[in-house]
């Protein structure tokens, strides 16, 4: 856990945890800027996506307003679980969007013991 307050990466209960769980920015900024414990990713084109990895969709306004997680992939395509509509195995391009961003999880940094 990353105990950070506001940009960190924890979940204790409903009332106790970070935007990074419930708000899609909050949780793209920490991944991709986090140097500290817990996971991190990177933008990758659509073609380097892998399991585990977050998918965000947005307008074309720039304005991104869901994230889902990579669970599989048919025909070369992504297929996802999301919470919203509680959906799993879904396909990318069943959902409605003009913008996506790709994150792929780089890796996960530990604190020191």
């Amino acid at each position: 856990m990353n105990y950070t307050p506001i940009f960190g990466w924890y979940y204790k209960s409903l009332n106790d945890r970070t935007p990074s769980w419930t708000g899609v920015e909050y949780l793209y900024q920490f991944l991709i800027k986090n140097e500290q414990e817990g996971p991190f990713a990177e933008e990758v084109p659509l073609k380097k996506l892998q399991l585990g990895d977050v998918i965000q969709l947005g307008r074309e306004t720039n304005d991104f307003y869901h994230s889902c997680i990579v669970v599989g992939f048919r025909a070369g395509f992504p297929l996802v679980a999301a919470h919203t509509y509680n959906a799993f195995n879904k396909p990318l391009f069943s959902y409605s969007f003009e913008r996506a961003r790709f994150l792929h999880i780089s890796g996960v940094r530990k604190s020191e013991p």
